[in-house]
């Protein structure tokens, strides 16, 4: 049992500080203490009107002389404000009274816990904003958070659990976090940052920093696949930059690596394609425990997708994208297939990987034309689902990719768990890509995938406004979002487009063998405000054609 020094629960709020406190109090007959609620006492203000009369600066300093007052104590049950503990002061006067325990959970948990709590002056935002509200200030705190040795995971906990692990944390001082189905693993540079993608088949995890792709092995350990072979499925260009260290990597963690090569080009994601690799794996001997490994940008991995999905009806899947536009669209959702003359992608499944690797070491061989394409699936994601990554790509578009790329992949990973088989909302993750895959088909795929997204966005924000839909205001900070990060917005930006001057009509009817239309009718994804999205029927050929005149004149 804990002797008579204090014990302090901080962390982010929602995490439990205040109801498990309060119900370790009770267990332990001692005064439990809301760090708030002394600080509104001693101001005779709400907290949220200190931050509105005083600002933040000044809440702080009141927060600082109260860490000050409860540590002069002794027996009490504390619970701190989400960011008393930040400022490395505070951390050492509560320390020196008792034991500091750091209580967490995952950001959509913590959304959930507050959500219709309206006294978080942090969180003075809209209900859609929240969200990527709280993960950036999880961001800016998870440095001082880490730092507390004693850690409990509250997601999936009752309030009696949480308090069972806090008594065994002041009791013995040894970590009693939940493990995680997912646990992180030693990158080059730290731990890697694990996302955990959930869907109807269970749930899977994406491993980001930089080394990732070298951790591949312990990936498949983690998933039950012991010494195995692997069929790594690449190209050639890519098969000469990276395959190696992959291949001295899997080899050295007991497994038998095989590369496979496919053509690049969208021209070689077809049916012929895949047969050909079935032969391949199949002269391997690749058996139904043999994972395939898609290493390489979208044309490979929506092609490894699709022969995992359907070679010997389904064998594991692990994805490591080589492109940032395959890194933020390909690595989530599951979706995978080949293409058609009609069209693209009109062949295919879903697949969900057992991992993924997110690794922004490969990034630095991407070609800079290959490497700003990939910035359009970026800038949509922020677009629809995330605020703060919006203004930091607005304001600092040269961001190191290793800054943004986990928010940017969890935007998808937030709509793909809501809808993992685009019944609904899903498919506003199509935004601009009705356009842009008509742009793609009339070009012969001279554009790439990520310039067409770019002109596609635009020609869907101007759709937007035209049906009155949407602000000029917001266009334009489509647009200035799009510019600043040097994408095109017009076809003639495009240097590899050929002349389609005078062919809105050819572009129109590209779109007819669109596969997200429904029946006859064509479906948009238009843009009412940003990260305001939604889905609407064909709005009539006018409209349709004016947005394909802007970007073509």
């Amino acid at each position: 049992m804990p002797g008579n020094g204090n014990i302090i629960l901080t962390g982010f709020m929602g995490t439990g500080k205040t109801t498990a406190g309060k119900a370790l109090a009770a267990r332990l007959d001692r005064r439990f203490q809301d760090m708030d609620d002394l600080i509104e006492e001693g101001a005779g203000l709400t907290v949220p009107e200190i931050f509105t009369i005083h600002g933040e600066t000044r809440f702080r300093d009141i927060e600082s002389q109260v860490c000050r007052d409860v540590a002069a104590r002794t027996e009490l049950i504390v619970a701190t404000g989400g960011g008393a503990l930040v400022n490395p002061e505070n951390h050492r006067v509560l320390a020196e009274s008792g034991t500091v325990i750091c209580l967490s959970a995952t950001p959509k948990q913590i959304l959930e816990r507050i959500r219709n709590e309206t006294h978080r002056p942090l969180l003075d935002l809209a209900p859609d904003n929240r969200l990527a509200r709280i993960r950036a200030l999880l961001a800016e705190r998870d440095e001082r958070y880490s730092s507390i040795p004693l850690q409990i995971d509250t997601t999936d906990l009752t309030v009696d659990q949480i308090v069972d692990r806090i008594l065994t944390l002041v009791s013995d001082g040894t970590e009693a976090e939940v493990p995680s189905p997912h646990p992180a693993v030693p990158g080059t540079n730290g731990s890697l940052q694990v996302l955990a993608v959930d869907n109807p088949e269970g749930s899977y995890p994406i491993w980001t920093g930089s080394g990732a792709l070298a951790a591949t092995g312990r990936l498949l350990r983690q998933c039950g696949l012991e010494g195995v072979k692997v069929a790594v499925l690449s190209n050639p260009d890519i098969e000469s930059l990276h395959a190696a260290g992959l291949v001295n990597a899997l080899r050295a963690d007991g497994f038998d690596p095989r590369v496979f090569t496919m053509p690049e080009g969208e021209q070689h994601k077809t049916l012929e394609t895949v047969r050909r690799l079935y032969s391949d794996l199949l002269a391997a001997g690749m058996d139904r425990r043999s994972p395939v490994l898609a290493l390489g940008g979208g044309v490979v991995t929506d092609t490894a997708g699709f022969v995992a999905a359907t070679y010997l009806r389904g064998v594991p899947y692990v994805v490591a994208p080589t492109t940032l536009l395959a890194m933020v669209d390909s690595s989530v959702g599951a979706k995978c297939g080949v293409d058609l003359p009609e069209g693209k992608n009109l062949i295919g499944a879903f697949k969900q990987p057992v991992g993924v690797l997110l690794d922004p070491d490969l990034l630095d061989t991407l070609p800079p034309a290959e490497l700003r394409a990939g910035m359009a699936e970026v800038a949509k994601h922020a677009i629809l689902g995330d605020e703060h990554l919006f203004e930091m790509l607005m304001h600092a578009p040269a961001t190191p990719a290793a800054d943004w790329l986990a928010a940017a992949v969890q935007v998808k990973i937030d709509v793909v768990e809501e809808d993992p088989l685009e019944q609904g909302r899903r498919a506003i993750l199509n935004f601009g890509h009705t356009f842009a895959h008509a742009l793609e088909q009339v070009s012969q795929y001279t554009i790439r995938h990520g310039e067409a997204v770019a002109v596609g966005m635009t020609a869907a924000t101007h759709l937007s406004v035209q049906a009155g839909l949407c602000s000029p205001s917001t266009a334009q900070r489509v647009r200035s979002l799009l510019t600043g990060l040097g994408l095109p917005v017009r076809v003639d930006d495009i240097n590899s487009a050929p002349d389609l001057s005078g062919r809105a009509g050819d572009l129109l009817a590209a779109m007819g063998t669109d596969k997200k239309r429904r029946g006859a009718v064509l479906r948009f994804v238009v843009i009412e405000d940003l990260q305001q999205l939604t889905v609407i029927p064909n709005p009539g050929d006018e409209l349709v054609l004016s947005a394909w005149e802007h970007i073509l004149n």
